[in-house]
């Protein structure tokens, strides 16, 4: 194991669990990015970019040698680029749109530790099956769309509409395993212990 302390730049309760399934020990805390697009700016260029974002506004109030993890995921359609909803009419709109449609889950991943910035990018595809707008609307009624990229959570109650997936289950969630214990591990954070290490 490391002595490395491990701090996640999230409130996403989703983004915890997985931290926590691996069995990791981190503090956390929100930050305060804009995370409107840029005009034209592709769907992995946003996640990337607010995810690179995310982590350098938590190290200004994180201790020297902390490593620091963040994430942004974002749903894309074509050239639309779907973030939160801001309304019900803007997740009604989103969930049409995605409905009987294969969509991009794009969730970006940095890590910074000393100043050095590692970032990767994890890539899902999901089809949805057909959404009436009764299902929509009633969706939006559950509350679990309000702060969900493409206004669905795969692991709750949006995930009825799933028709299929090709790729990270834990990307489309929030937080890519392997692409995290991978940046992680360079890092000294090891999920797992390394070879010849004794365990308990």
């Amino acid at each position: 194991m490391t002595d490395n302390v491990l701090h996640l730049a999230s409130a996403s309760p989703r983004r915890r669990e997985i931290l926590q399934s691996l069995g990791l020990h981190f503090t956390f805390a929100g930050v305060d990015v804009d995370e409107q697009r840029l005009d034209g700016e592709a769907g992995d260029s946003m996640a990337l970019r607010l995810a690179v974002a995310k982590a350098k506004a938590a190290e200004l109030d994180i201790s020297c040698g902390t490593v620091i993890l963040a994430a942004d995921t974002v749903v894309t359609l074509g050239d639309a680029v779907f973030g939160k909803p801001g309304s019900q009419r803007d997740a009604l709109h989103m969930l049409a749109e995605l409905s009987e449609q294969s969509h991009s889950v794009v969730t970006a991943v940095a890590v910074l530790h000393h100043g050095e910035l590692s970032t990767a990018v994890s890539e899902s595809i999901v089809r949805f099956r057909a959404i009436n707008p009764d299902e929509a609307a009633q969706y939006w009624q559950s509350g679990e769309p309000r702060d969900k990229a493409g206004a669905y959570a795969i692991q709750g109650k949006g995930g009825i509409f799933v028709e299929s997936l090709f790729g990270s289950y834990s990307g489309v969630v929030g937080l890519p395993v392997f692409e995290t214990a991978r940046l992680l591990r360079e890092t000294g954070i090891h999920v797992l212990a390394p070879t010849g290490t004794e365990t308990q």
